[in-house]
C-alpha cells in the first residue's frame, strides 16, 4: 500500500520525561526472556491527561503553523553503541536501509548528518536508567527538531523506546529514540527485523500514543480515525475486534505502526495520526 506523505502544521507539554527509565508502564504480558513487541513509552491515564491539556493550551495560545512554513525533512544523528571490544554493531547498509524505511513510512526525508560509534559495554546493554542518562548526555547532538537514534543491544526482551515531544524543554539531553540493533532491516530479531521498530519509536518521538492507549475509552490515543483497541495485538490477527458495539465500529488497527504486530503486518499511519504528528512537531520541536 502506498504511504501518504507527511506534512507538518501548526510549541512543550508536561515536564515529565516519558521514557523507559522514567515511568513507562510494563504490559502484563511482557516476557523479558524473549524478544516480543513491547514499547515502554506508555504514559498513565493521569500523565496522558496532563500532556493533552498542555497541548491544547499551547495550541490555543500560540496557534498552529501552516504546512508550507514547516520543514519537509528531519536531520538525523545516529549513535551506534558497540560492546567493549567493538562488536555487535549493525552494518552501514543496515543503517542506510533503516533510514529508507523511515522515509517510506513517514513520507518525508530523514537526512543522516552523522553516524558515530562508541565502545561501551554498559551502554551496549542499556535498557534505561543511569546508563541511558550517561549515554545520551555524552552523545546527543542538535536541537529539538533533530532526531537522535541510539542503536544498542538493550536486552530484557526489549525492542526500543522513545521520548515524547513535550519532554524536550525540560530534559533536552535525553531526547531521542533507542532501538535494538537487531531490529534493523536484515537483523536477527525476526519477526521484528524489517525496520518498523524504529518507525514505531519515531512515531512516539513525533507525538503519537499506542493505538491501544486508553483501551476502549472515549479518547484513547487522541486520534479520531484509529479504531478503538482494548489491548495490544501480536502477530497479525486479521479481523481482531476487541472493542465491540455501535460505539466502536470497525476492527482493531492491527496494520498501524503504533500497534504491536509483526513488522510484516504493520504498514500505515492514519490521516489523523499524520495530522497529530504535524501539530506536535510544530508545537514542541520546530525551531526549538
Amino acid at each position: 500500500m502506498k504511504r501518504k506523505p507527511l506534512f507538518f502544521l501548526g510549541l512543550f507539554l508536561c515536564s515529565s520525561l516519558l521514557t523507559m527509565s522514567a515511568f513507562g508502564q510494563i504490559y502484563k504480558g511482557h516476557n523479558p526472556d524473549r524478544i516480543v513487541r513491547y514499547c515502554p513509552t506508555h504514559p498513565s491515564d493521569i500523565e496522558r491527561k496532563k500532556m493533552e491539556s498542555d497541548f491544547e493550551f499551547r495550541k490555543s495560545v500560540f496557534g498552529t503553523l501552516a504546512a508550507e512554513a514547516l520543514p519537509t525533512g528531519i536531520s538525523v544523528y545516529v549513535h551506534v553503541i558497540r560492546n567493549a571490544s567493538g562488536g555487535g554493531a549493525p552494518s552501514t547498509q543496515q543503517i542506510n536501509n533503516q533510514i529508507g524505511v523511515l522515509n517510506s513510512s513517514f513520507g518525508i526525508n530523514f537526512n543522516v548528518i552523522s553516524i558515530d560509534y562508541t565502545n561501551n559495554s554498559s551502554w551496549y546493554t542499556c535498557a534505561g536508567g543511569s546508563c541511558e542518562t550517561q549515554m545520551k548526555s555524552a552523545l546527543r547532538k542538535g536541537t529539538a527538531d533533530d532526531l537522535n537514534i541510539y542503536l544498542n543491544n538493550m536486552g530484557g526482551g526489549l525492542l526500543g523506546w522513545a521520548t515524547f515531544p513535550s519532554s524536550y524543554a525540560s530534559q533536552p539531553s535525553l531526547d531521542g529514540v533507542v532501538v535494538l540493533s537487531a531490529s534493523l532491516p536484515g537483523g536477527s530479531a525476526a519477526p521484528y527485523n524489517l525496520g518498523d521498530t524504529a518507525t514505531h519509536e519515531v512515531g512516539h518521538w513525533m507525538g503519537l500514543y499506542h493505538t491501544f492507549q486508553g483501551g476502549c475509552s472515549k479518547n484513547g490515543d487522541f486520534v479520531a480515525d484509529t479504531n478503538a483497541e482494548r489491548s495490544p495485538a501480536y502477530g497479525c490477527p486479521t479481523g481482531r475486534n476487541t472493542c465491540t458495539g455501535n460505539r466502536y465500529p470497525g476492527n482493531d488497527p492491527i496494520t498501524n505502526f503504533m500497534d504491536y504486530t509483526d513488522d510484516s503486518c504493520m504498514f500505515q499511519f492514519s490521516a489523523g495520526q499524520r495530522s497529530r504528528m504535524d501539530q506536535q512537531f510544530a508545537t514542541y520541536r520546530f525551531g526549538k
